[in-house]
């Protein structure tokens, strides 16, 4: 896989982004689950992480505007294994509301 990483899928609901990941296709990704479930949960380990989700989840806004499909988020903390050390990170809990 090359350094451009977009998004790993741990669940069909479930999206990691990592600081390297591609807003836009996140953002494609998160809209394609949202169209078929009621939520979606985004999670992201570190600063840089956190922003490209946050810009694909306003991105993703977008891409539903004209299905009448916003968004509410609740943010929460988690905690993951890498190697043999515990990382905290954001999880991002997506819910579709109608408009």
């Amino acid at each position: 896989m090359t350094d451009q990483a977009i998004v790993v899928r741990v669940t069909p609901q479930t999206l990691k982004v990592s600081a390297k990941s591609n807003p836009n296709a996140v953002a494609g990704a998160l809209a394609a689950v949202l169209r078929e479930r009621d939520h979606a949960e985004v999670q992201a380990v570190g600063a840089a992480a956190l922003n490209q989700a946050v810009k694909a989840i306003a991105i993703a806004r977008s891409y539903l505007r004209d299905e009448n499909i916003d968004l509410a988020i609740v943010p929460a903390f988690m905690t993951i294994s890498v190697g043999d050390e515990e990382r905290t990170g954001m999880s991002l809990a997506v819910e579709r509301r109608t408009t």
